[in-house]
């Protein structure tokens, strides 16, 4: 009974949240929806199994039904999570079986298990396997990790993944940054996808990763603020599209956040949500002036 009380507090709570997310988002000019690939490779870039969920399960599923080729490359294995109580070895077995059948449930084309220890790896063995990754498919769209994140795998990832493109030899690919639990927010933001149509299918998907449920569970309330900052119904995921070039540029000056940015995600309760939205905001901003610098200087 106290269990149910506390969920039902909590959902509340997301509600008051939301209800300022979407106050917000009235304030700023509309933002682009999300277009297919046109029959184009669209590749997601997921630094652990789940987060492919997390950040873009309802996209990838909107994808699917635009009939785009889909492959999605999990980098590393998982094994840090201490769920369940599992020892590093038997994670990393749990999240690759709970990864093929989320995948299944989403309907990918192709699936791409790097699979490199978490927190174990070399940078050039990252930068090798992506650069592989890229060759094998050729992706005409790439959902890459957020620099903005908090977690220090993610924005390893994302600098390898920087690395590898920026020897590509073939058409560039478009960027779409996604967001996992740090809000990219309308900083950043420059498309979203709605998502209430297919919500269905990423929950489906979630339900597989039960070793994750409980941030899975907190990455669809920001689904949920999204839906709400844009004035969408159900659910909807925000990306920061940009060319390849400038996503290479991006994690080229700085490796590291300054010590003062303190980014958190959300966490499994909504009661501190809005911290993950206020941390990292002078990294959202800095690197929104660095965008805008590059076009000007261009």
């Amino acid at each position: 009974m106290l269990y149910s009380a506390g969920r039902a507090v909590d959902a509340v709570i997301s509600r008051v949240w939301a209800a300022g997310v979407a106050g917000a988002g009235r304030l700023t000019p509309p933002v682009p929806r999300w277009v297919g690939a046109g029959g184009k490779c669209v590749m997601v870039i997921a630094p652990h199994p789940d987060d492919e969920v997390a950040g873009t399960g309802g996209t990838l599923a909107l994808h699917r039904r635009a009939e785009d080729d889909t492959v999605v490359v999990h980098v590393t294995d998982g094994r840090g999570s201490r769920a369940l109580g599992l020892g590093p070895d038997e994670m990393a077995a749990r999240r690759h079986a709970e990864a093929e059948t989320a995948l299944r449930a989403l309907g990918v084309t192709a699936w791409e298990w790097i699979g490199l220890r978490e927190w174990d790896w070399a940078d050039a063995e990252g930068v090798s396997a992506l650069t592989r990754a890229l060759a094998a498919h050729r992706p005409g769209v790439i959902y890459a990790p957020s620099r903005v994140d908090f977690h220090p795998e993610h924005r390893r990832v994302a600098r390898a993944l920087a690395a590898a493109l920026a020897t590509y030899t073939e058409s560039a690919p478009a960027v779409r940054i996604y967001q996992v639990q740090v809000p990219l927010t309308r900083v950043l933001v420059n498309l979203v996808a709605p998502v209430a149509e297919v919500l269905p299918d990423t929950l489906r998907a979630a339900e597989e990763y039960a070793s994750q449920a409980g941030s899975l569970r907190a990455s669809l309330r920001l689904k949920q603020y999204a839906a709400r900052s844009h004035g969408l119904a159900g659910g909807a995921e925000e990306f920061w599209e940009m060319s390849a070039g400038t996503y290479v540029a991006l994690h080229a000056e700085v490796t590291e956040p300054p010590v003062h940015e303190a980014f958190r995600g959300f966490r499994r309760l909504s009661f501190t949500d809005p911290l993950a939205f206020a941390l990292g905001r002078g990294e959202r901003r800095h690197l929104r002036r660095l965008t805008e610098s590059r076009r000007t200087d261009s």
